[in-house]
């Protein structure tokens, strides 16, 4: 990789700093867990380029503690027990600082175990199902309070759904996620009767069925609408059947989870348009602050056409939020680092700041973007600032949970007992 043996080749910029008594031993090191083959390629590869960007641009500005840093890129091939292997050999024999990396629930939960045994740290920047809480671990992407809450809500309050079909793949983050949602419906009267949900494989292609079941659903003349946790190509038979059957976004709205602007990218939109996501980031956010990620990213990559999308600026708000808890703790160090975590604020892509809560969660705005024809999304709603709930209110043996690692240093408190459960990650 040319960008490598640049970095590598490049002198050392010390000339910014003062020959610093708390130099770290160089170079800092900074680990790349994401699939460069596999099922996961296509949305993994463009956030292993995201960190080889933050990293150049942090080089180019000076580096770190008088270091240039190293990236160090793995390839854990879209195999979920690889990754747990890929992560050991990043810290026990590559030795990096930190790793940013992940991007199903599956693979961070292989991670885990070895990231708390060998005392690592990791970013990860993914949405997710919550219902986790780990000190070696910063979660950077939207927790379900902060993409499925508020996308339901949306639902309820905007576009008066009245029915849900709750579509998703079958793995662990549309499970849990669907379950919350079924918990908070209820809670806002929807009726067991109105909650259609639904289950399909990864790759699941015959759609016919079950968009025959989500149009009956409406059989009553109340309105439906679509929740979808389905990840990866399914979604685009999915809304091929749709159409087909003649269901359009006026119809039966549908707000995914996993559908952003890499997905939609090279795919014929016309089926699309109208229909929704929930993220914290559109590429199409008028800001300055975005304006120069983008202006940046197609600098580095070379491509003009090249999109942005959410789990990008969840690990750019991360990477600069650890580089300035680096240079605050003076020290790689995970205990150190860690410690400066709390609190750190950096601007986000969309306006305002993203602050990182106690909880190792961001606070930060929640979007509603509808899809248009150029891949692009149309930003309809943005709420303020909302912080990341590690645990839900929305099931009973969660809501009694809190996760605190600043002040209790606890990610699992029972506020009943006032009693810290501490649980081993063996996942």
């Amino acid at each position: 990789m040319n960008f490598l043996r640049t970095t590598l080749a490049a002198p050392i910029a010390l000339a910014a700093f003062s020959a610093p008594v708390w130099a770290a031993d160089c170079p800092i090191k900074v680990g790349v867990l994401h699939s460069l083959s596999g099922t996961m390629a296509i949305s993994e590869t463009t956030l292993k380029d995201t960190v080889l960007m933050l990293v150049d641009k942090q080089n180019k500005a000076g580096g770190l503690l008088g270091c240039q840093i190293e990236p160090v890129v793995v390839d854990p091939a879209s195999d979920w027990p690889l990754f747990a292997e890929k992560a050991r050999e990043l810290l026990s024999v590559q030795e990096v600082d930190v790793i940013f990396g992940g991007w199903t629930s599956v693979s961070r939960k292989s991670v885990l175990p070895v990231i708390e045994e060998l005392n690592g740290l990791m970013f990860y920047p993914v949405q997710y199902e919550g219902e986790e809480s780990s000190k070696n671990v910063f979660y950077t992407g939207a927790a379900p309070n902060q993409q499925a809450i508020p996308a339901t809500d949306y639902f309820l309050d905007e576009l008066g759904v009245e029915k849900f079909a709750l579509l998703g793949t079958d793995y662990v983050y549309p499970r849990t996620t669907n379950n919350i949602l079924e918990s908070y419906l209820a809670s806002k009267g929807v009726s067991e009767n109105d909650i259609f949900v639904n289950y399909t494989p990864f790759g699941h292609s015959d759609w016919s069925k079950i968009v025959a079941d989500v149009v009956a659903l409406g059989a009553d003349g109340k309105k439906v609408g679509v929740i979808s946790t389905i990840n990866g190509d399914a979604n685009i038979g999915f809304y091929k059947e749709l159409a087909a059957a003649g269901i359009n976004a006026d119809d039966i709205p549908v707000i995914a989870f996993s559908v952003g602007e890499e997905e939609l990218s090279g795919l014929d939109t016309t089926n699309l348009v109208g229909h929704l996501a929930a993220w914290n980031y559109f590429m199409s956010s008028d800001t300055p602050e975005n304006a120069e990620f983008v202006k940046d990213w197609h600098a580095f990559i070379g491509d003009e056409k090249r999109v942005t999308n959410d789990p990008m600026e969840a690990t750019y708000i991360g990477f600069n939020m650890w580089a300035n808890a680096v240079t605050a703790a003076e020290s790689t160090e995970v205990d150190a680092v860690r410690a400066k975590m709390y609190g750190q604020e950096y601007p986000n892509l969309t306006g305002g700041t993203a602050v990182m809560n106690g909880n190792h969660h961001l606070s930060k705005p929640v979007l509603i973007g509808e899809i248009q024809e150029d891949g692009q999304f149309d930003i309809v709603s943005q709420t303020d600032v909302v912080a990341g709930d590690a645990w839900t209110d929305f099931l009973p043996a969660s809501a009694v949970l809190k996760s605190d690692w600043m002040e209790l240093g606890c990610g699992m408190y029972n506020t009943e007992t006032e009693t810290c459960v501490q649980i081993k990650s063996n996942y």
